[in-house]
C-alpha cells in the first residue's frame, strides 16, 4: 500500500468525489460523447482523428467532421469507435454524430495541437494564484487556445468518460482557474506556432507517480504488484461510502472541539474586542503557531455607506489553507473544504449588509501544513458597487480547536496504486495528442532513488496505453526550495531531481529546470510563466524542431588535473556564462576519496569548460553542483538565459537509497 504522504492533502471532501461504477453508457440509452467531447474542442491534427462513444446496441453510427465522414457499428453494449482521416490545422468545424439512438452536433471544433497537461500541486496551481495574476488573466483573450479542465476523481477500476466537464475559449472569463503552468506553456506555443492550442488538465495536488500509473504497469513491481492486482476485485463504491461516513464522524469530533463553534463567535453580537492582532495575509505559522493544526477564528470590520447597501457586495479574501466557513454580520456567505490553493470569493446579499460597522468572521480549518489566510494583499478586499475596500493589514484571531482527533484512513488518492491513472488518464485514451507536459515529485521525495524507475516507468505507460508511439513527453525538474544550505548535505530533493533528470534517457523527453524559480518558505513557485516558457522551448526545440537553445548547461563528463576537476557540458549555447559576472560560481562542492564533500571554488574557462578545487581536498575525485533542497542563489548559465541543471559526478549511496 501506498502511504499518504502529507495528512493536510489527505483531508479531502469526500462529498466531492462521485461514487460512480465506470461513468460508462448504460445499454439501450441515447447516443452520447465522453465528456471530452463538447463545443470549442481541439482534436489533433496530422494524424486520424479517434472519435467513440455509445448508443444502442448494434446500430450505424455516423460521424462527419468537415468533409470527412466515418460510419461505425456498435458492438452489443452500445460502443463505437470510429477513425476519421487526419487534418491540417483549422476549423472551426461542426462534429456531428448520428444514429437511430439520437443526433450530436458539436460547434466550433478546431484542428491543432493538443498537449496533456498532468503533475501534483504546481501543475494544477492557477493562473489565479500565479504571479501578476490580475494582468495575466485580463490580457488573456486567446480564442484559439481551448482547455479543458478534468475533475478530480479516483477509481479502482479503469473508467471509461471523466466527470461531466467541457471545453472552454481561453478568455479572462475562464482562464482564472486553469493550469498556469499549461497555460502558459500553451501561449507560448500559440504565439509561436499560431495553430489552435488544446490543453487537457489532469492534476492533482499531493499525490505521487504511482497513482497516475496503471495497475498493468505495477502488476510486477516488488512493493505495489500485490496492491496493482488487488484493485480488480475492490468494491470501490462501498470503500468510498464507508471512508466518507468515518471522515464525517472526525469533522463532527473537530467541530465538538472547537469552543468558536459552540459560543458562535461568528455572530454580530460576540464580543472580540479582546483577541489578540495578526497581520493578514500571511500563514498563522508565520506568526509564531508553527505546530498548530486546527482551527483558527479570524475578525475585522469595514465600514459601509448608505448608497452601498442597494446591490450585492463581494468579499474575496484569497487562498485559504485549508477550509473555511466565512460570516458576515452573523450570516454565512459561503464556505469552501479542502481547497487550499481556490481563491475565495462570495456574494453578500444587499439584506445582510448595513450602513456602518459590518463584521467578517472567517473560520478556518488546518489539518497539517501552513494555516490560514496565506495569499497576496490586494486579493483581499471587498468590491461594492461603488468602491473597493482593501482587507489586508490587521485581523484580530482568536484560536478554537487547538489539536485534532486522530484522523480516519480515508481513501485518497496516494491510498492505491493507479486510482488516478483509472478516473483522469483512462477516459482521455485514444484522443489524439502531440505530447504531455509534467510537473510533479515533490510527495515522492520520501523514495526520490526509487522514483528514477517509477517515473520512467509511467512514462512508458502512458505511451503503450495511448498507442500513438513515444510523444513527446516534457517535464519540470523540482524548483529550489525550503531554507538555502550553505554547507554539502544530504537531500532528497536533489536526489528527486537526479530521478527526473534520468528520464532525460527515454526517447523524446524534455526537462525544464526551475532551480532558479523557487522560493525557500513555499512550495508553489509564483513564476509560472518562466515554467511554462522553459517547457514550451523545449517542445518548439524538441517537437516542432526549431533551432534554439532550449536547455540549460547539462553535465557530460568530469577529468581530474591534479588538485582540481574540469568539468564538460552539452547545452553550453555559444558559451557558459556567470549570470551576475561573479569570477567564483556558487553551488558547487567536491570530495576525495573518504567522499566527505567541501565547499569548492568554480570558475568557467576559456574552453568553455568548468575548473573546481577545494583548499581542504588535496586529492580531488567528486563533484556535486547544487546538491541541496534549496541551493540558493546560482550563477551558471549558458548565454541563453537558461541555468545549469544541478548534477553529481559521484555514485555513493544516498539517502532515500535503500528506502
Amino acid at each position: 500500500m501506498l502511504s499518504i504522504l502529507r495528512p493536510a492533502i489527505a483531508f479531502i471532501l469526500l462529498t466531492a468525489i462521485a461514487i460512480q461504477p465506470a461513468h460508462s453508457q448504460p445499454k439501450g440509452e441515447e447516443l452520447s460523447l465522453p465528456h471530452l467531447f463538447s463545443d470549442h474542442m481541439v482534436l489533433q491534427r496530422g494524424q486520424a482523428i479517434k472519435v467513440w462513444g455509445w448508443g444502442g446496441p448494434d446500430e450505424t453510427i455516423k460521424v462527419e467532421l468537415g468533409q470527412q465522414t466515418s460510419i461505425a457499428r456498435s458492438d452489443d453494449d452500445g460502443a463505437w469507435a470510429v477513425e476519421l482521416p487526419a487534418m491540417e490545422a483549422g476549423g472551426p468545424y461542426e462534429l456531428a454524430v448520428s444514429g437511430p439512438s439520437g443526433a450530436i452536433r458539436l460547434q466550433d471544433v478546431l484542428v491543432g495541437e493538443v498537449w496533456i497537461c498532468s503533475g501534483q500541486s504546481n501543475m494544477e496551481w492557477p493562473v489565479s494564484l500565479a504571479d501578476d495574476a490580475e494582468q495575466e488573466i485580463s490580457r488573456a483573450d486567446y480564442p484559439p487556445i481551448r482547455l479543458f479542465t478534468v475533475p478530480r476523481d479516483m477509481n479502482t477500476k479503469p473508467l471509461n468518460n471523466t466527470l461531466p466537464a467541457q471545453w472552454a475559449r481561453c478568455s479572462p472569463a475562464t482562464v482564472g482557474d486553469f493550469s498556469a503552468v499549461g497555460y502558459f506553456f500553451g501561449r507560448d506555443l500559440w504565439k509561436n506556432l499560431e495553430v489552435p492550442i488544446g490543453l487537457v488538465d489532469a492534476s492533482w495536488g499531493g499525490t505521487v507517480v504511482e497513482t497516475w500509473t496503471s495497475a498493468e504497469a505495477l502488476a510486477d513491481d516488488p512493493q505495489l504488484g500485490a496492491a496493482a492486482k488487488s484493485l480488480k476485485t475492490m468494491d470501490f463504491g462501498a470503500m468510498m461510502e464507508r471512508s466518507k461516513a468515518e471522515q464525517a464522524a472526525w469533522e463532527q469530533a473537530i467541530d465538538d472541539l472547537d469552543p468558536g463553534l459552540k459560543e458562535k463567535w461568528f455572530e454580530e453580537k460576540y464580543n472580540w474586542s479582546g483577541w489578540k492582532t495578526m497581520e493578514i495575509p500571511q500563514p498563522w505559522e508565520k506568526a509564531g503557531y508553527d505546530e498548530l493544526d486546527g482551527t483558527v477564528w479570524y475578525k475585522r470590520s469595514f465600514t459601509l455607506q448608505a448608497d452601498e447597501l442597494a446591490k450585492p457586495a463581494t468579499l474575496e479574501l484569497g487562498p485559504i489553507d485549508d477550509s473555511d466557513i466565512t460570516f458576515v454580520n452573523g450570516m454565512e456567505v459561503g464556505r469552501m473544504i479542502n481547497q487550499y490553493n481556490a481563491d475565495r470569493s462570495y456574494t453578500i446579499p444587499p439584506e445582510v449588509l448595513k450602513e456602518g460597522e459590518n463584521t467578517i468572521t472567517v473560520r478556518v480549518v488546518d489539518t497539517g501544513g501552513n494555516g490560514g489566510l496565506y495569499g497576496k494583499p490586494e486579493a483581499l478586499r471587498i468590491l461594492t458597487a461603488k468602491r473597493t475596500i482593501p482587507l489586508s493589514g490587521r485581523w484580530h484571531f482568536a484560536v478554537g480547536a487547538s489539536e485534532l482527533p486522530e484522523q480516519p484512513a480515508i481513501v485518497h488518492p496516494n491510498s492505491l496504486p493507479a486510482l488516478l491513472f483509472n478516473a483522469m488518464i483512462h477516459p482521455l485514451i485514444p484522443f489524439g495528442i502531440r505530447g504531455a507536459i509534467w510537473y510533479q515529485g515533490e510527495s515522492n521525495e520520501g523514495d526520490a532513488f526509487r522514483y528514477r524507475e517509477r517515473f520512467r516507468l509511467m512514462i512508458r505507460d502512458w505511451r503503450k496505453q495511448w498507442k500513438q508511439g513515444d510523444f513527446p513527453f516534457l517535464f519540470v525538474q523540482l524548483a529550489n526550495f525550503r531554507p538555502e544550505q550553505g554547507e554539502p548535505s544530504e537531500s532528497q530533493w536533489a536526489e528527486l531531481r537526479e530521478s527526473q533528470a534520468r528520464a532525460l534517457e527515454e526517447p523524446h523527453t524534455g526537462m525544464a529546470v526551475a532551480i532558479d524559480i523557487g522560493t525557500a518558505d513555499d512550495i508553489h513557485p509564483r513564476n509560472k510563466q518562466e515554467v511554462g516558457r522553459r517547457l514550451a522551448l523545449a517542445a518548439r526545440a524538441i517537437v516542432y524542431k526549431e533551432a534554439l537553445v532550449y536547455s540549460g548547461p547539462v553535465y557530460k563528463a568530469s577529468k581530474v588535473e591534479g588538485n582540481q576537476i574540469r568539468l564538460y557540458f552539452n547545452h553550453t549555447g555559444r558559451e557558459l556564462i556567470s549570470r551576475e559576472g561573479l569570477e567564483w560560481l556558487r553551488g558547487f562542492s567536491v570530495a576525495g576519496a573518504d567522499g566527505q564533500f567541501h565547499n569548492a571554488k568554480a570558475r568557467i574557462s576559456e574552453d568553455n569548460t568548468i575548473v573546481v578545487f577545494s583548499e581542504a581536498v588535496a586529492n580531488p575525485k567528486y563533484i556535486r553542483y547544487a546538491w541541496a533542497d534549496n541551493p540558493g542563489k546560482l550563477d551558471l548559465y549558458n548565454d541563453a538565459g537558461l541555468p545549469a541543471a544541478p548534477f553529481r559526478t559521484d555514485e555513493l549511496k544516498v539517502s532515500t537509497q535503500d528506502k
